[in-house]
């Protein structure tokens, strides 16, 4: 019973006084600015704002549910059709303190869809990324991590948390999960000499809906703390944007973590060789790829 509570209590004091770090470190650090939408309705919207602004851009919403593994496949088969190529592939989607639950396909949700269904993307679209890239003007992939990576632990024999259920820890977990997928990507896309690179970014404190599921005691408290301290959406998608697009990241350059605008330090497991390579042969082995 007392191993259990803790198991249980530990993730959230730890998730949350890591927070108030975060969110002290963005107070002392100047905004970040560079020059999607949840679902349906949304992402057309923005489809449209974009041409309305850009006349000649070419835009086009396709969707596509990370829950489902069905649907991950579907949209790359509707893309793979289009025979266009992929320069940049964003994994950005996530639930964060969602209530105990599974995915279409049985997996706890914090790993299935910020962590298994980006796997899944991106084993698909890899020929794609590679083939896109050239010497010079490298392909991408940018995986939307957290701060929450550093309290995470991965359970190599329990990713869908059925021993018990913390929504902190499962979510720490996915976000780990996250950063090791990224760096054990790169390493073998620069041992196979390709032009394509894998990095991981930290958005930091976002006003968001990615917030929802906090109980209604710490809602109220985010709230009125979020509008007065926390980035706007614009400000945290500008270390996403600067990962993608930024010339220093080219190459050599590519790879990492960053946060704010620049590389930082992770915690020792994501340079752990052989988690890395445990959660990659987990990954697909549930997953069922070759």
């Amino acid at each position: 019973m007392l191993s259990a509570a803790r198991s249980c209590l530990l993730p959230i004091i730890r998730l949350y006084l890591l927070g108030i770090k975060v969110l002290l470190v963005q107070l002392l650090s100047r905004p970040f600015r560079l020059p999607g939408g949840r679902d349906e309705q949304e992402g057309l919207l923005a489809v449209r704002r974009i041409c309305e602004e850009y006349k000649e851009a070419k835009v086009e919403f396709s969707k596509l549910d990370l829950a489902s593994l069905q649907s991950i496949r579907q949209f790359v088969q509707r893309f793979r059709e289009q025979d266009l190529p992929l320069n940049i592939l964003i994994n950005n989607a996530g639930v964060m303190l969602v209530p105990e639950g599974r995915t279409e396909d049985g997996f706890e949700q914090h790993i299935g869809v910020n962590y298994l269904g980006h796997f899944l993307l991106t084993w698909l679209l890899l020929d794609t990324l590679k083939d896109s890239g050239k010497c010079g003007h490298f392909s991408r992939v940018v995986n939307v991590s957290s701060s929450a990576h550093r309290v995470g632990k991965i359970r190599l024999k329990d990713l869908n948390s059925c021993r018990y259920y913390s929504s902190h820890a499962a979510y720490c977990q996915s976000k780990l999960a996250q950063l090791l997928f990224s760096s054990h990507l790169h390493q073998e896309l620069r041992r196979g000499g390709f032009p394509l690179s894998s990095c991981a970014v930290d958005p930091g404190m976002v006003d968001t809906a990615l917030y929802r599921h906090l109980g209604t005691p710490l809602s109220l408290v985010q709230s009125a703390v979020a509008r007065l301290l926390f980035r706007t959406p614009a400000e945290g998608a500008s270390t996403v944007l600067l990962a993608a697009l930024s010339p220093a990241l080219e190459g050599e350059g590519g790879g990492g973590y960053w946060t704010t605008g620049h590389r930082e330090m992770t915690t020792p497991p994501t340079f752990d060789p052989q988690l890395k390579l445990s959660l990659w042969e987990t990954s697909v082995q549930l997953l069922g790829l070759q």
